[in-house]
């Protein structure tokens, strides 16, 4: 029974490690690293508390070094989606059940348990599944990770505090209950973060979580579900499966206990989800909660007076960080013509100085992308700039499949700012230089706010402060993340909650209350101490 107010530790952001030469991270590191390749793992779906294996094997393959196997991942089928979906089921009664203070300390732990011995295996995990450099590694798999943990804790408590008011003679309170059925956690590739974020937020929330991560996801998903198991995480809280969307969405959305989805992927996909609970509406016990961050083209509008190194290292990094591979790269940039030829050089200096090739040389900045699919789709882009007579490549264009999924990073400069590669998502390494006359920045925002359907991250990069109110106020509308004089990348749990709208999602504000008011559902319950026996007013009476 739940007797008191519980004050949780205030959190703070984890301390980013270096990872410099001799120090004992990168040694721990290089140590797991050698560990984890050396030996082939077998990964069951986790149901029930349940350790799952189909035979049906499909094989981990790092995608900066593909003839190597990590290990085999086990593949479901209709079958598991509807055993994950009982086992949520059975749980929820005892998870939702669970005082506050016990869930809080199953998640806090976690984080301690990531921040501590298991720092290195998520990073190593993350750094060999996906091909993140360790810097990358560290701030997605370790710092922004735990980040969660900790502040959905503190945010949860938050909303926990907020009660109504109550007059003489009565009490007001709010329950903050979880949602009625399970909720479906569909997680990409891209970050570790928010693989283990989108289920472990609703779950905190009591509600009990169906999970499907990416298939090139899956070798940091099961280690995070290894953390949760030792922190305590009753069996069905989470169940994690392997199995194709279509046949996940078939089942889930068309089930009458569906309560929501916590979404991040394609834009495509998300509209399609959308499309089908619409139809099944009529089949739900509850109306779920859709939570999506999709899709982005984000931007970064460069005014006549910026710093030209600080716009060249905002480019660099915001374009090609993670081989350009965040749903928040920099992916179009408007650069005025009075600074063209200054960036232009450092971009191609920038470019021609990264060093490019495996994680396990802490050296190389860039590494592969995720797959051959998504390799052949960049390669395509580049192909055809490269045969276009509005667009050329400035920088970089270069393509090898022969070991790993390597792709140069790119710059291309059109002529037409409506051109293909300044309006589509690309998720590369492809960064598309518009030059505007350096008169008509006022008009070239209105091109910024109209040339793309999404509207997730953007920046103004600017020494003048009248342009920077002037750019803060007409693209009000075309991010949900604005930066001014940096990268549109980066966001830090806590410090920028992160979401956007239009075609880029529901903006949700994941790392954020807003986002855990998503997985509540509120019920307001008055007391009456003495209540009125006759029912008629003072009105009533006679003069």
């Amino acid at each position: 029974m739940n007797n008191g107010h519980y004050s949780l530790p205030m959190p703070i952001n984890e301390p980013v490690l270096t990872y410099a030469p001799v120090t004992p991270e990168r040694v721990r590191l290089k140590e797991v690293l050698t560990e984890l390749k050396s030996t082939q793992i077998d990964i069951p779906m986790h149901i029930g508390g349940k350790e799952i294996k189909t035979g049906n094997k499909i094989a981990i393959r790092p995608p900066h070094e593909k003839k190597h196997i990590l290990g085999y991942f086990h593949q479901g089928d209709a079958k598991h989606v509807k055993m994950a979906i009982n086992a949520a089921l059975t749980a929820k009664i005892s998870w939702e059940a669970m005082p506050w203070e016990s869930r809080a300390a199953i998640f806090l732990k976690a984080a301690d348990l990531i921040a501590g011995r298991y720092r290195p295996y998520m990073n190593g995990t993350t750094m060999l599944g996906q091909s993140k450099n360790v810097y990358q590694a560290e701030i997605d798999a370790a710092c922004e990770l735990i980040d969660f943990l900790r502040y959905n804790v503190h945010f949860l408590g938050e909303i926990y505090k907020q009660q109504p008011i109550s007059a003489p003679g009565m009490h007001n309170r709010l329950e903050y209950r979880p949602l009625e059925g399970f909720v479906l956690a569909i997680t990409p590739f891209n970050f570790t973060a928010i693989g283990g974020n989108l289920p472990a937020s609703a779950a905190l929330c009591g509600n009990t979580v169906v999970w499907k991560c990416a298939n090139t996801q899956v070798y940091s998903a099961q280690m995070f579900m290894k953390v949760m198991k030792e922190a305590g995480l009753p069996d069905g809280v989470i169940n994690l499966i392997y199995v194709n969307g279509p046949v996940l969405g078939d089942i889930c959305f068309s089930h009458p206990q569906f309560a929501g989805v916590h979404f991040t992927g394609s834009t495509g996909v998300f509209n399609q989800m959308w499309k089908t609970i619409g139809a099944n509406m009529g089949s739900y016990k509850t109306y779920p909660r859709i939570v999506g961050e999709t899709g982005g083209k984000d931007f970064i509008m460069v005014h006549p007076s910026a710093d030209v190194d600080l716009v060249s290292t905002a480019l660099l990094r915001g374009a090609f960080e993670y081989q350009g591979q965040k749903c928040s790269a920099a992916s179009r940039a408007y650069i005025p013509s009075n600074l063209a030829s200054a960036i232009r050089k450092k971009l191609v200096a920038g470019i021609n100085s990264f060093k490019m090739g495996s994680v396990e040389d802490m050296g190389n900045f860039i590494n592969a992308v995720i797959d051959e699919n998504s390799f052949n789709k960049i390669k395509a882009y580049i192909d055809k700039a490269k045969r276009s007579s509005k667009a050329k490549i400035v920088a970089g264009g270069n393509c090898d499949k022969s070991l790993g999924y390597f792709i140069q990073p790119t710059v291309i400069e059109t002529t037409d700012p409506k051109y293909t590669t300044m309006c589509e998502e690309i998720f590369g390494p492809v960064l598309t230089i518009y030059v505007y006359p350096e008169r008509k920045f006022s008009e070239t925002l209105k091109l910024v706010d109209e040339t793309s359907p999404y509207a997730l991250t953007g920046s103004i990069i600017s020494s003048d402060r009248a342009s920077i109110d002037e750019a803060t106020l007409a693209l009000k509308h075309a991010a949900g993340n604005f930066y001014i004089n940096d990268k549109p990348t980066g966001a830090v749990v806590g410090q920028q909650p992160f979401g956007g709208g239009r075609a880029s999602g529901t903006n949700d504000k994941a790392g954020f209350m807003l986002n855990l008011y998503r997985w509540l559902s509120v019920r307001t319950v008055k007391e009456t101490f003495d209540a009125p026996k006759d029912y008629k007013y003072p009105f009533l009476q006679e003069d």
